[in-house]
């Protein structure tokens, strides 16, 4: 497991806002520093057993992390399938967006 903190990545969430009176979904994006951690591990296995394809695995501080349902990463779009809490550092388990409209 790496500590270098050296990956940047983006956190967001879904907001919604009302502009002349129809509402508008975004993605509010902030960044943070993150490690990028081994994807061979048994969590990726038990993933796929369930449906669930898993791409990558990041590890960011707790304090950063706000219940965030998106990574933006290298230009590309992830969901956070899971989020577990590991001491004071989060790992954030993520799958590709594909045809989610925003």
């Amino acid at each position: 497991m790496s500590n270098t903190w050296d990956e940047l990545i983006e956190l967001g969430n879904l907001v919604e806002t009302i502009v002349k009176g129809e509402p508008i979904k975004s993605i509010e994006w902030r960044e943070v520093y993150a490690n990028l951690l081994d994807d061979n591990r048994s969590e990726f296995y038990q993933a796929a057993n369930v449906g669930l394809k898993p791409e990558l695995t990041f590890e960011v501080h707790d304090f950063e992390f706000d219940n965030d349902e998106y990574v933006r990463y290298q230009g590309k779009e992830f969901t956070i399938i899971r989020a577990p809490k590991r001491g004071d550092k989060r790992e954030l388990v993520v799958t590709g967006r594909v045809g989610v409209e925003v």
